[in-house]
Formats: structure tokens, sequence, C-alpha cells
């Protein structure tokens, strides 16, 4: 959900996510979340106390003056978009790091039986 402010009209809210203000919090069909402070005194809903109730990414880009508000995860939303540099076996068994690669091209290839 792109935004212009933090300050999120409730319907279109409820609209684009299924989650609508409730005296008792967030709702989402018979789940509800406790929400203090998220209904502000204009009737508007406040995309940080969303964003952290419920889980959903809440980023912003400077440049453009827009905030973009995520789906909810069910768990925690990631905080920074900076990978973590794990260490990998190469075709030999020696480790690298996935950092000394830097400025070349990768294809990682990933399989799990599930």
């Amino acid at each position: 959900m792109l935004l212009t402010s933090l300050a999120i009209d409730a319907d279109a809210f409820t609209t684009r996510t299924g989650w609508t203000a409730k005296p008792e919090g967030l709702c989402h069909g018979d789940v509800c979340v406790p929400a203090p402070g998220a209904l502000n005194a204009d009737g508007t809903l406040d995309a940080e106390v969303i964003s952290t109730r419920l889980h959903m990414p809440l980023v912003h880009d400077v440049t453009h003056g827009l905030w973009a508000l995520g789906p909810a995860s069910g768990g925690r939303a990631l905080t920074s978009a900076v990978a973590a540099d794990p260490v990998l076996k190469d075709r030999s068994g020696a480790s690298f790091s996935l950092s000394s690669l830097r400025g070349r091209r990768v294809i990682m290839v990933a399989w799990a039986s599930w």
C-alpha cells in the first residue's frame, strides 16, 4: 500500500488489506489485534503503529516522499535490505564467503526436498 504520509484513510486501509479498525483493535474476520494508538483523533490510522502491531513492513522513500506498507507477514518484518554474508562451500569443498564475489555475477541454485 503506497502512502504519501503516515496517516492512512481507515476505509482505504480496510479495502486494500481486509483489516478494520474497531474499538477492540485491528480486526480481520474473527481475529483482532490490540492496537492502542492506531486510531488518530481525525479518524485516520497511524501507519507506524499498524506496522508494529500487524508485523507489516514499512519503508520510506525519502527521494519521492512516499511510504510503502507491506502485507502482514505473520512474523517479523525486515528492518533493512542488508543481506547476510553466508559462508558456502565450493565444488572442491573449500569454504568461502559470499561477499568475496562482490562485483561479479553470481547464480545461486537452491534445492529442498519438501
